[in-house]
């Protein structure tokens, strides 16, 4: 059986004044996630347990069928093994934005969408130049405004961090205080001191002289948040005996697949944002059917949109997934005859917030031997169609996706 799993992330959402009292998936044009809809189950998830932020680290750990109370030890630890860093048993990952402070208000958890290049710049200019206290600490670019920092530790020596060791997703709180979000707990006075530090280091950088003269946003301050330890989860093929891929342009979610041991393919012109190459997307997962049992497609442009307040570029990014990815990945999945297709966001995320949301969001899997529930694609479908409700996302992997 070939399987295919495509993530629009962040579609969820409530209904828009905007788009005459419809949520982004009724507004869009999706005619392919309806048939997927109508001609298999729909149902809903919660993939956050409560005790969990509501994002994409212990969502997708969810939806690839991994339980987060068992496995997530944090966020950057996931996305730290797709940029190929090695953490040893007393190391920490932290993920640590490039990003837009004014009038000490939180305005742009992505400075602008700062390119790759610049956002190495500042990078590298925060490891030659920033004091950290004597402890050992790196910075590594990533992509964007995605960047990391590891804390080294000393064997025997005591733990930079601990369960009380609090962090701010800086995509949570757009436009307030940056004051009243920094972190607390154990480990948090050393990490308002890098912070402090690290703006200083960036703010008159080169990079940001230019952007500013250029109209945008700088990337005057660093955000650290997010950290962990090194997670030990069993592969996929382990537990199900299948070979995955994982076709994502952001590092948490490739990094995830790759924990799981599926095959990263990475697509030139994947952005990880509005303007990412939807249809090259589409042609790389179909080749991934070849020779992996699955492919996940991971789409991140519908969550920016939202984090961004744009109901419509959240309507155009679900369309384009629809005709470039689901239309042509169904059709190429049913060449292989016994097949399975699961449509579904990680999380919710609200245009009215701009931010993550732990409400339930609606799935749809098509595929052999599955009846139809003859409703389309969207959130109040999902609750009219009566389909199964997992209170434990992770559960619809092995229940449902696998099931023969």
């Amino acid at each position: 059986m070939k399987i295919a799993i495509v993530i629009p992330d962040g579609a969820a959402d409530e209904p828009q004044d905007s788009l005459n009292d419809m949520t982004p998936l009724q507004a869009a044009r999706t005619p392919e996630m309806d048939r997927v809809a109508r001609d298999g189950v729909l149902g809903r998830s919660s993939n956050v347990p409560d005790r969990f932020l509501p994002g994409s680290d212990v969502a997708t750990l969810s939806l690839f069928g991994y339980d987060p109370e068992r496995y997530y030890t944090g966020r950057a630890p996931l996305e730290v093994v797709a940029m190929g860093i090695a953490l040893g048993p007393d190391d920490w990952a932290v993920r640590c934005n490039l990003m837009t402070i004014l009038d000490g208000k939180m305005t742009d958890f992505t400075a602008g969408h700062i390119s790759s290049e610049e956002g190495a710049e500042l990078i590298a200019a925060l490891t030659a130049n920033l004091h950290t206290d004597g402890h050992t600490v790196e910075f590594h670019p990533g992509v964007s405004y995605r960047n990391a920092m590891i804390y080294r530790g000393r064997p025997g020596a005591p733990a930079p961090f601990d369960a009380s060791t609090k962090t701010t997703p800086p995509h949570d709180v757009p436009d307030q205080n940056a004051a009243d979000h920094l972190p607390r707990g154990t480990g948090s006075d050393l990490l308002r001191r890098l912070m402090e530090a690290g703006a200083s280091v960036i703010q008159e950088h080169p990079v940001n002289h230019a952007r500013i003269s250029g109209g945008k946003k700088p990337a005057n301050a660093i955000w650290l948040w997010g950290q962990g330890k090194a997670p030990q989860v069993p592969t996929f093929t382990e537990l199900h005996g299948l070979k995955g891929a994982i076709i994502s342009a952001v590092d948490l979610v490739r990094g995830t697949g790759m924990l799981a041991g599926w095959t990263r393919i990475d697509v030139p012109g994947a952005t990880g944002y509005l303007d990412t190459d939807y249809a090259a997307k589409g042609r790389y997962a179909i080749e991934a059917l070849r020779d992996h049992d699955l492919v996940c497609v991971h789409v991140e442009a519908p969550d920016e949109a939202s984090h961004e307040g744009r109901a419509d570029a959240k309507v155009e990014a679900l369309e384009r997934m629809d005709q470039d990815i689901v239309g042509p990945l169904r059709a190429a999945l049913e060449s292989y005859g016994e097949y399975r297709l699961l449509i579904s966001p990680d999380h919710s995320t609200l245009l009215r917030t701009k931010a993550h949301d732990r409400a339930p969001v609606p799935w749809a899997l098509c595929g052999t031997g599955l009846s139809g529930s003859g409703k389309p694609y969207d959130e109040i479908s999902a609750m009219e169609a009566n389909g199964p409700f997992l209170p434990q996302g992770w559960r619809l992997m092995g229940d449902h996706v696998l099931k023969r």
